[in-house]
C-alpha cells in the first residue's frame, strides 16, 4: 500500500509543479534575469548529472578511467574541437586507460 501512496503523492506533486509553472505571470518570465537563468538551468543539471555518473560509484568518490575520459573531453572542448571529436577523444582515452589497467 505504501507504494501506491508514493505514486499518488508523486502524481499530485508533479501536477502542482506544472500548475505553478503555468500560473506565473508572463511579465515575470519576460525579465532578462529570468531568461538568463532559464537558459542556464539545463546546462547546470547536465553538468551535475555528468559529474555524479562519472566521479562516483555508489556513495563513494572514484577517480578511474571515466574521470580521465571526462578530463580529455574537457581539454578537447577548450581547444574548440567539434562535438563528435570530443566524444571520440573521451571514448579513446577512457578505453586506453582501462586497457592499461586503470
Amino acid at each position: 500500500m505504501n507504494v501506491w501512496i508514493a505514486i499518488g503523492a508523486t502524481a499530485v506533486g508533479c501536477y502542482l509543479v506544472k500548475l505553478l509553472g503555468l500560473s506565473i505571470p508572463a511579465g515575470v518570465l519576460d525579465r532578462p534575469l529570468v531568461k538568463r537563468l532559464a537558459a542556464l538551468v539545463p546546462v547546470a543539471l547536465l553538468a551535475a548529472l555528468t559529474a555524479q555518473q562519472t566521479l562516483s560509484k555508489g556513495t563513494e568518490l572514484v577517480l578511474d578511467a571515466r574521470a580521465a575520459g571526462l578530463g580529455a573531453a574537457a581539454v578537447a572542448l577548450l581547444l574548440r574541437a567539434p562535438f563528435l571529436l570530443v566524444i571520440a577523444v573521451a571514448v579513446i582515452v577512457t578505453a586506453g586507460v582501462r586497457a592499461l589497467g586503470g
